[in-house]
């Protein structure tokens, strides 16, 4: 496997070639055949993809559903720019775009109409179409046990803390602390856990 790699990324019609057979040039959308007869071979599927969930899923990139999870009807996936990891008990909600490279641990709630994208388009130069000047990605990361609220958006290269809470509508543009709740446009801190308390307590302005 690894000596066909290597071949691949030495030889570029090669590379070409292949990329054409799994995906038209013309779509984001990986071909028939590779949906139908090539993802289920590689890719980890445990729990639920509803039917009409659209799944932009490349063989090329990891994709792994844990087990109890869902992913539910309107839904987009897509793996093309990198790996797409969803743990166990973890609920993707009604018509969420999720763009890898994407990590979600266990027991996370996405509500509905949230975006998740690693993924952007470059656009450094002006005498050239953006779409021709390719992509940019960056890991993101959302822990264990967090709730996003509906209409969220979670930009590229943040991480999210475990037992968090992002507030509904809230655009997120850097990484979150475990055991706190954030919101709004750009999100900011609105409460945290205290352990010596033992309650949620407001954050300092």
């Amino acid at each position: 496997m690894s000596g066909l790699k290597e071949k691949l990324k030495s030889n570029e019609g090669l590379k070409k070639f292949i990329l054409y057979l799994i995906v038209s040039p013309y779509s984001a959308r990986p071909r028939f055949w590779v949906r139908w007869f090539v993802n289920p071979l590689v890719q980890k599927r445990k729990g639920v993809i509803r039917w009409s969930a659209r799944l932009d899923l490349f063989p090329f990139n990891k994709f792994e559903l844990g087990k109890h999870s869902y992913i539910e009807d309107f839904t987009t996936v897509n793996n093309g720019v990198g790996d797409l990891i969803i743990g166990a008990n973890s609920r993707i909600g009604i018509g969420c775009t999720v763009i890898g490279p994407v990590t979600i641990g266990n027991d996370v709630m996405l509500a509905q109409n949230i975006t998740v994208s690693g993924l952007n388009h470059n656009f450094e130069d002006v005498t050239k179409t953006i779409h021709s000047q390719g992509v940019s990605v960056a890991q993101i990361t959302i822990e264990d046990n967090v709730w996003i609220g509906a209409n969220s958006v979670i930009t590229a290269g943040v991480t999210i803390g475990k037992h968090s809470v992002v507030a509904g509508g809230s655009v997120v543009t850097k990484s979150i602390p475990s055991y706190s709740v954030w919101g709004g446009t750009p999100a900011k801190p609105l409460k945290e856990y205290d352990f010596d308390k033992n309650e949620w307590v407001r954050s300092a302005k």
